[in-house]
């Protein structure tokens, strides 16, 4: 507990100013202001570094591009490894983990240890790996790195500790799971194959052992070899040679015959008793030609035979395999059942699917009932026990990415009764048709923690769609979904109109979202320049929707250039227009020239019947100006209690009114100042060669500053595109005037050392968002509102805007509305309102808006406002309890405004005592004491990088001031002292997917988009660290393994069977000797008790080895004591029986014996 004193005399501060290093605090003219009477604040600041820690929670969405899939028979879970070295573990609802390899490599195959909680990995980098899921976090126990060959395939068989492994030389090679080394024991591929044959087999691609004789290994080959491998004998039964390439190998599961898929599309059947040719080659989807052969058709890529109790026919499921006449077909699971073949299409290529039996001894009838199918984007599961094959309706949030994911909101601790409202409405509109049998994914267990309150995650999408998730105790359920594109008409097919020559395809993408959950009000910013304002109501409504249009256009003379500051800014016409006009597109039916006060799409102007839920109210859109496209909205604030709106871009401001439905203000940023005018006391550096606006847009990290036609349509494009020269011309002119380092784009390449575009870029001229995905790995050119803008602006952008109940002007006595203002160069307005407080008043007197010129400075683009009280309590926004509009009507009980916090008394404990206001921008946060304006505290937040995101957060019942860095850190700084408590590199580099995504929120959490599928959530709360492991789900649960079936004893007497083999007697060190130290190298894990020791040090891993040696001293014991007992009461046992021996034959001669 520390308590901070500062004398309010505008002279000091706690925190000292560098000389020169920041610009001046006070009026808008420069000189500092005193205040009124010297006094003394006296704050307890409660929040220590010991209370913040970051670690990540769970992760949600669709694992990105997905490569292998398991499943446990027993366990009912289901894993997902992914390119990326990541592992998904899935479960019931709840059970739902994410864990990772370190070394990044993809994961190439997976095989669960069958009721054993046990995974092992095969990765790319040829190492495998054996995951231990009896914690609930997963931890690696071993690995185990090959060193001179390539991991192809491996298989485990059920209950037995010996993993086999093969590699692209041929080999197969033996693992034991227990210590995870090598075996002597190796099938070179030179004696598994004849000594006649002259090529290379090729890979290994398949190994399964029978059924019905576990001491036979099938190994196939790519090349089309197959060679059933005697491991008793060493030597091979049988080998066979085919014509075409093998991609999978299935048993039936006597052990009789097996089936193969080939890469020309056909499926072979073998039978044991005669290996010398298939007695069966079937092309399901291929067509008999002239000659009376079948037609070529594409690779199957995997095929599982699995029989049924209830049916003589077996299913036969198989991926691929479609004829090359059918080009355009979607990716195809293709289920053959008897003579009945059912194909189901799926929306995107297959990666790999299982077939879940209700078994695990692959010598039993398997018993198929599931099919789960892994898409390159999507997750399903087909019920194969009904005739239709439905999908079951999946549990987990994997449509995260239906659309590209463009913007994101966090909310934490929502007013409770919001959840339920929402989830009623969105039910209505779920699909239907899905299985009515559960979710056969069923492993684990969860329980809701007792420490929950409501979460809700909000998700903007390319498409113009909003998705509301229940974002509670760590899980993730949709709970309403909004489509904002409903407002508009849909744009004719002959005129592709004005906003398709702009957005290309993704008119609608929802840009920023801003949510008064408390109102339930809900304002979307569109990409096209518009903003859309909803209400919530729970009955269906015919309404029109009003539109409202502005002129938020800037002359050519408002760009602020460095050879300019001498000179005055010239005040704009906000309808001016541009010197310039761009040429016309040759995509649009309307030239440039012509295009004036038209908004980019159009709202419909008819009666439209909406449905419950969130109805559009209102429609604001910005409009053409003589052949200048709308600059984007980079700002958004709202206000329930003062029902008003406002939005900034890079040209100006604007305040709307949404209850009377009126623009209250629309002036140009310089209209803002009045007669103080702050750019002559701004110093930049020169720029050698001055360049035109669009060559800005062209090459900035920011297109929120470009007057070019091409705003939007390049705002997405890689750096990539850039030429050499280009590059190093912003070197050269893009000195930033606070920092000293080149360009933000620069300054990263130069302090990350690597180029700022993703490995695996696309170069594609027409844009999409889902192929600009690749793209995102760079700040290339767009940045949202939370990215503040580039170094060297052309003009002076709104970054931020709020609402609050503050001190317009020094000699205020009493707060009022207020508009706080940030822009791209520093600079803080305040704008004071008159807002009537009656309701009828309300209704029809005008709103009066009065700039007053105030103007606070700060080094670096504004980013956001927070306001405290002279406790240091946060000061809650005023705000209208929500109403429903369209109730019926009731006469006893009018409906009434009911606003809250909309009063000085109310807003402020002491309205005399005035409040503290805390600016943060790109690189400094600063603390005013208002209304005096003076500067109580400022840091230095950064200087080699800058800040995308801050928040003024609640933590542990106090408030923080939490910031994210462009250089991956997160930082965490004390109010109002500004204190440093956390400063830690979280994410090695930032890309602009999480630079535009990430949030914090109450609580102590955020999240971010870590992919284009997946949402990261995280938390900086060392409380919330400590209570993870309660709140996630359990992976493993005790189940007894289920009892081989008894298959009787005429089966047995004639041969059916599976025989038994001791591996460990084949495979041990004892039989097969050491395996090479140069092939593979063991590495223990940090799971394992190598890694526990190592891990553990100091007091606490004393006390815990202490622990632990005195428990197993202790069963020592105890076991000896046992023993001791038994020995005596042995012994007691042993003398009464020879002393009834002796008594019994004690008076016997000796011939009686």
């Amino acid at each position: 507990m520390k308590k901070f004193r500062k004398v309010l005399d505008g002279l000091t501060t706690s925190s000292p100013v560098n000389p020169g290093g920041s610009p001046g605090c006070g009026s808008a003219a420069g000189t500092p202001s005193a205040a009124p009477t010297p006094r003394e604040l006296e704050i307890q600041e409660t929040l220590m570094s010991e209370h913040f820690q970051i670690c990540k929670t769970v992760r949600h969405g669709f694992p990105y591009q997905p490569t292998a899939l398991a499943f446990d028979p027993v366990q009912k879970i289901l894993a997902i490894g992914s390119r990326s070295g990541g592992i998904r573990i899935l479960g019931r609802p709840g059970v739902d983990c994410h864990s990772q390899h370190e070394s990044g490599a993809a994961v190439l195959q997976m095989q669960f240890l069958i009721n054993e909680g046990a995974l092992v990995t095969a990765c790319a980098d040829d190492t495998l790996h054996l995951w231990s899921l009896r914690q609930r976090l997963p931890a690696i126990l071993h690995s185990l790195k090959f060193n001179r060959e390539r991991i192809t395939f491996c298989h485990l068989p059920f209950q037995s500790k010996w993993l086999y492994v093969g590699t692209e030389r041929g080999n197969t090679h033996i693992v034991n799971i227990e210590s995870f080394i090598l075996s002597g024991y190796v099938i070179m591929w030179n004696k598994a194959i004849e000594l006649s044959t002259k090529t290379h087999p090729g890979p290994v691609v398949h190994l399964s052992d029978s059924p019905k004789d576990e001491g036979k290994l099938l190994i196939g080959f790519e090349s089309g070899t197959i060679v059933m491998w005697d491991l008793r004998a060493k030597r091979a039964d049988f080998r066979i040679y085919y014509d075409e390439a093998i991609h999978s190998v299935s048993w039936h599961h006597e052990g009789r015959q097996f089936m193969c898929s080939h890469s020309d599309g056909s499926l072979s059947m073998w039978n044991m008793r005669n290996t010398a040719k298939p007695f069966q080659v079937t092309f399901p989807h291929g067509k008999t030609q002239r000659d009376g052969r079948k037609e070529s058709c594409k690779p199957i890529l995997k095929v599982e035979y699995k029989t049924s109790r209830n049916s003589s026919e077996a299913f036969v499921i198989f991926s691929g395999g479609l004829s090359y006449d059918k080009a355009g077909r979607r990716p195809t699971l293709t289920i053959m059942h008897g003579k009945a073949i059912t194909v189901l299409e799926m929306d995107y290529p297959i990666v790999d699917f299982m077939v879940l039996c209700e078994t695990p001894y692959l010598n039993e009838v398997q018993e198929p009932y599931a099919v789960v199918v892994l898409l390159e984007k999507d997750f399903v599961v087909v019920d194969l026990t009904q005739s239709n094959f439905p999908i079951f309706e999946n549990p987990y949030p994997m449509d995260v990415h239906e659309s590209p994911v463009t913007c994101t909101a966090y909310f934490a601790d929502c007013p409770p009764d919001i959840i339920p409202v929402l989830y009623s409405i969105g039910a209505k509109h779920k699909k239907t048709g899905y299985s009515h049998k559960e979710w056969p994914v069923s492993g684990g267990t969860w329980t809701v923690g007792s420490q929950t309150y409501p979460e809700i995650i909000i998700t903007g999408h390319a498409d113009g769609s909003i998705k509301f998730w229940d974002a509670t105790a760590i899980t993730l359920q949709m709970l309403y979904k909004l489509k904002t594109s409903k407002v508009f008409e849909k744009p004719k097919t002959g005129d592709m109109g004005r906003s398709a020559d702009l957005v290309e395809e993704d008119p609608y993408a929802v840009q920023m979202i801003s949510w008064c959950p408390q109102s339930r009000i809900f304002c979307v910013v569109g990409i096209s320049a518009h903003v859309i304002l909803y209400r919530f109501s729970k009955h269906d409504a015919n309404t029109i929707i009003t539109s409202l249009e502005l002129r938020l256009q800037c002359e050519m003379e408002d760009v602020i250039s460095p050879s300019d500051t001498e000179n005055t800014p010239c005040f704009s016409d906000p309808s001016g227009h541009s010197p310039q006009p761009q040429p016309p597109s040759p995509r649009s039916n309307t030239p440039d020239s012509v295009r004036d006060s038209i908004p980019c799409l159009k709202v419909k102007d008819r009666m439209i019947r909406m449905p419950p839920g969130y109805q559009a109210e209102l429609v604001v859109q910005l409009l053409w100006v003589d052949g200048e496209p709308p600059q984007q909205i980079t700002c958004l604030d709202l206000n329930s209690a003062y029902g008003l709106l406002a939005l900034g871009n890079c040209n100006g401001l604007a305040v709307v009114d949404y209850l009377q439905k009126t623009i209250l203000l629309c002036m140009s940023t310089l209209e803002l100042y009045g007669s103080a005018d702050p750019f002559q006391r701004l110093t930049r550096s020169p720029r050698k060669n001055r360049q035109s606006t669009s060559d800005f847009c062209m090459r900035g990290l920011s297109n929120f500053y470009s007057d070019s036609k091409k705003r939007i349509r390049t705002s997405y494009q890689s750096l990539t595109e850039l030429s050499d020269n280009q590059v190093s011309l912003d070197l050269e002119r893009s000195k930033s005037p606070t920092s000293g380092y080149p360009s933000r784009r620069a300054m990263l390449q130069q302090l990350h050392g690597v180029s700022m575009y993703s490995h695996d870029e696309h170069h594609i001229t027409n844009y999409s968002w889902s192929e600009r995905e690749s793209r995102e790995n760079s700040f290339s050119r767009s940045r949202s509102s939370s990215v503040s803008s580039i170094d060297r602006e052309t003009k002076e952008a709104v970054t931020t805007l709020q609402f609050a109940e503050s001190y317009g002007r020094k000699s205020d006595s009493l707060p009022t509305p207020c508009l706080w203002v940030g822009t791209s160069l520093g600079l803080v307005l305040i704008i004071p309102m008159s807002i009537p407080t009656d309701e009828q008043e309300r209704q029809e007197d005008p709103v009066t808006v009065a700039p007053t010129g105030t103007v606070l400075m700060l080094k670096g683009s504004v980013l956001r406002f927070g306001f405290l009280d002279c406790g240091g309590a946060l000061i809650n926004s005023p705000y209208e309890v929500w109403r429903d509009q369209h109730a019926p009507d009731d006469p006893d009980r009018p409906r009434k405004r009911k606003l809250v916090n909309f009063s000085p008394s109310s807003s402020q404990e002491a309205c005399g005592d005035g409040h503290l206001a805390v600016v943060c921008s790109e690189r400094q946060a600063k603390v005013f004491y208002m209304p005096s304006q003076a500067c109580l505290y400022v840091h230095n937040i950064t200087e080699s990088s800058f800040v995308l995101r801050a928040d003024v957060v609640s933590v542990s019942n106090s408030v923080c001031l939490a910031c994210f860095c462009a250089n991956g850190h997160i930082m965490i700084l004390s109010l109002p002292s500004l204190r440093p408590l956390l400063d830690v590199s979280y994410l090695p580099l930032t890309d602009m997917r999480i630079a535009r995504t990430f949030c914090f929120t109450n609580g102590g959490q955020a999240l971010y988009l870590c992919s284009p599928t997946e949402i990261q959530r995280i938390t900086y709360s060392q409380e919330m660290c400590v209570n993870l492991q309660e709140t996630l789900g359990e992976l493993f649960t005790p189940i007894e393994t289920p009892e081989a079936q008894n298959r009787g004893f005429l089966k047995g007497f004639f041969g059916g069977n599976a025989q038994t083999f001791d591996r460990e007697e084949l495979f041990g060190e004892a039989s097969a000797g050491k395996a090479s130290r140069s092939l593979a190298q063991h590495i223990p894990g940090q799971g394992g008790i190598e890694g526990m020791k190592a891990a553990a040090g100091g007091v606490v891993g004393d006390l815990a080895r202490a622990r632990i040696a005195l428990d197993e001293r202790g069963q020592r014991l105890g076991e000896l004591e046992e023993r001791t007992a038994l020995m005596m009461t042995s012994a007691e046992t042993f003398s009464k029986h020879a002393h009834e021996l002796m008594l019994k034959c004690k008076d016997k001669k000796w011939y009686q014996f």
